[in-house]
């Protein structure tokens, strides 16, 4: 997957042309535009051209499935999978952030960007990630109980967990912009970007290894939901340790820093917002319509009732009668108790046999017609 990935980043880099953000104007770009624009117009170095338009239909896909998915609302069958739309839709907010972060970094680095880039790397990445891990956090109690957190508390966590990268990017802004007295671009070094996004690493690898105990439980069906976020990092993890290698180390040995610095991110950005769009929402859109069945079978073979029922009243006016089969149409519901009875109560069963009496001549001086009635066979005179 890492030889893939860098032949990839290497390909797309070798499109870069080193003078095409100075001088006149390149080919593609009008007369009247400033040299940091160039990169997104420029026909020579198209490497600007690739990355935005790649960009722009991630934007234009991703607004699509936030429509489709609050569509998709009322035809949820599951509760409990309604409960994750609140997650995944904060979750497809921030991918369409990172694909709009793309133009900052194929723009120019410069006094305006430059803070852009630092603030909102960090907190969009925190913000996804942590949509990640609060899903994987319900799914493990889902695969072992076959219930979980509400949606309220996710979200809660969600924010809880973003604000962390918030605080950490503010920070560093405010002593370096103000305190020092530093300006963005001389501040802004490979290293200290790194740096800065020490905790999302964190949450990243946090994640990553908890998806993998959503593999273990009883409950199988939401076995698939932890395959998709184990997939989605195992990505997203490829991805950030090419950029990490490619901008600490790799354009600095191959000679071409910091031409290709902004290149290697605007890739980053780009490539991850897709891992996150076909490799975890796509399928979780497909999943979260689909009904399961009203068993589940755990990992001894047995089946297990879920919570799932089926919507609606079986029509039986027109069910034929078969032998055996008792009519529901003619079978009146029994009203309940009035009181409730702490005794068992057992049927009434008659220890004697009652007939209706005949009449019977004396035997042998009887002072009475029906004496020796009771216990007599019904047929006996």
């Amino acid at each position: 997957m890492f030889p893939v990935l860098l032949s990839i980043v290497l390909a797309i880099l070798s499109m870069v042309v080193p003078s095409t953000a100075q001088g006149s104007p390149p080919r593609g770009c009008g007369s009247g535009l400033l040299s940091r624009y160039f990169y997104l117009c420029d026909l020579d170095s198209a490497w600007g051209i690739v990355l935005e338009t790649i960009a722009t239909a991630g934007v234009v896909a991703t607004l699509a499935l936030m429509i489709v998915l609050l569509v998709l609302i009322p035809w949820v069958p599951d509760q409990r999978k309604r409960s994750h739309i609140g997650i995944q839709f904060v979750f497809l907010l921030g991918t369409l952030g990172i694909f709009g972060l793309t133009f900052a970094f194929i723009i120019t680095n410069n006094e305006q960007t430059c803070p852009t880039r630092i603030f909102l790397w960090g907190v969009l990445f925190a913000l996804c990630f942590s949509c990640l891990l609060a899903h994987v956090w319900r799914l493990i109690r889902l695969v072992r109980t076959g219930n979980g957190p509400s949606a309220w508390c996710m979200l809660a966590g969600v924010v809880c967990l973003t604000l962390v990268q918030v605080i950490i990017a503010i920070e560093w802004l405010i002593i370096t912009l103000v305190t020092n007295s530093y300006t963005c671009t001389s501040a802004y070094t490979q290293n200290d970007f790194v740096m800065i996004l020490i905790y999302v690493l964190f949450l990243m690898a946090v994640t990553s290894l908890l998806s993998l105990l959503t593999f273990f439980g009883k409950h199988k069906a939401w076995k698939k939901h932890g395959a998709h976020i184990f997939v989605t990092m195992l990505f997203s993890d490829a991805i950030w340790i090419v950029w990490i290698v490619m901008l600490v180390k790799g354009n600095s040995q191959l000679g071409h820093r910091p031409i290709w610095d902004d290149p290697v991110l605007s890739i980053a950005l780009v490539s991850n917002g897709w891992v996150f769009i076909l490799m975890y929402i796509i399928p979780e859109m497909c999943y979260i319509t689909r009904r399961e069945d009203l068993t589940e079978i755990i990992d001894d073979g047995q089946p297990v009732r879920t919570n799932m029922y089926k919507t609606g009243v079986d029509n039986r006016v027109f069910s034929p009668d078969e032998p055996g089969q008792v009519n529901h149409m003619n079978v009146k519901p029994s009203a309940p108790p009035k009181y409730d009875n702490t005794i068992p109560m057992k049927p009434y069963q008659s220890e004697k046999e009652f007939t209706i009496p005949r009449p019977h001549t004396l035997v042998n001086g009887s002072s009475h017609p029906y004496e020796g009635y009771y216990g007599r066979q019904s047929g006996g005179l």
